[in-house]
């Protein structure tokens, strides 16, 4: 198990073959972008199979993958975004709609940069003290019980045409939680949205849309960490795979999540996360998982 960390950097990735590393990217898509917590599914998945754990840094590359799957899906979104702003910059239109909501996405993902930089040693060393199953376990419950509030006394009536820069910031700072193991980025962001009364779909909708500078740099930062850990080509082939497979079932998750909240509501995720906290927590005092 030594030899997974290299430079104080998880690689238990590496341990895997390209089967395992394929089923593990269908899970980590599948569950990155719903809010459920990968980080969760990425535990308690090898622990069940007898695997060794991918570590955090797997998870974080993985965001790449989750990355192309919400501009790919978001597509129109993101491209009226991008050069509505960059005409309205260039026309000095600073109360352009387009402009003013991506000047506040920027703000929002301030905070988890600096979170993320602060808790980078814990985070993603070997052993993280914020990986135990307890730990994910307590996460999942409080995640299910804030979204569980949060669908009972939200409005569900606001778009994203209505966001305001308190919205944004508010929305950014809940993202913060998503550094801790079992929060899930999705989850976080999608529930303060909720509590803040915007529809259903159109919460998840800025959700997404507010977190793609936030994946893109975590996804962006582990690659270059793991470039400076000496990986061998096997280390990056299985990190290949899993990239590609990811990708394809995040896209999948997100029409599965929008299908979802559209007809009917969160609280399908809600009874989920609360019936897998509970597993974790008690498989975990038990001594049944590792």
């Amino acid at each position: 198990m030594a030899d997974s960390c290299a430079q104080g950097v998880d690689t238990g990735f590496a341990a895997l073959n390209y089967a395992q590393v394929a089923i593990l990217g269908v899970v980590q898509g599948i569950t990155e972008l719903l809010p459920i917590s990968s980080t969760a599914h990425m535990r308690i998945v090898p622990a069940v199979l007898g695997w060794p754990d991918p570590g955090a840094a797997f998870s974080a590359a993985m965001q790449m993958a989750a990355l192309v799957a919400v501009i790919s899906y978001f597509w129109k979104d993101v491209r009226e975004l991008t050069f509505g702003s960059i005409q309205a910059a260039a026309k000095g239109d600073f109360a352009d709609r387009h402009l003013r909501l991506a000047f506040w996405i920027i703000v929002a993902t301030l905070p988890i940069i600096i979170g993320g930089l602060l808790l980078k040693p814990i985070l993603n060393g070997c052993n993280s003290p914020l990986r135990t199953l307890p730990a994910i376990g307590w996460a999942c419950v409080v995640m299910a019980v804030l979204l569980a509030l949060a669908e009972i006394f939200a409005r569900h009536k606001r778009t994203v045409v209505q966001v305001t820069w308190l919205d944004a910031v508010l929305v950014g700072l809940a993202q913060v939680g998503a550094l801790i193991p079992g929060v899930s980025r999705s989850g976080s962001t999608l529930t303060a949205a909720l509590g803040l009364g915007f529809e259903r779909g159109e919460a998840a909708r800025f959700s997404f849309l507010l977190g793609l500078p936030a994946i893109a740099l975590a996804g962006a930062q582990e690659l270059w960490v793991l470039r400076g850990a000496h990986m061998g080509g096997h280390a990056w082939s299985v990190l290949a795979v899993g990239l590609v497979v990811s990708s394809i079932s995040a896209f999948v998750a997100i029409w599965g999540l929008m299908r979802i909240l559209e007809r009917f509501s969160a609280w399908p995720f809600v009874i989920y996360r609360s019936v897998l906290g509970v597993v974790l927590l008690v498989a975990a005092a038990r001594g049944m998982i590792h």
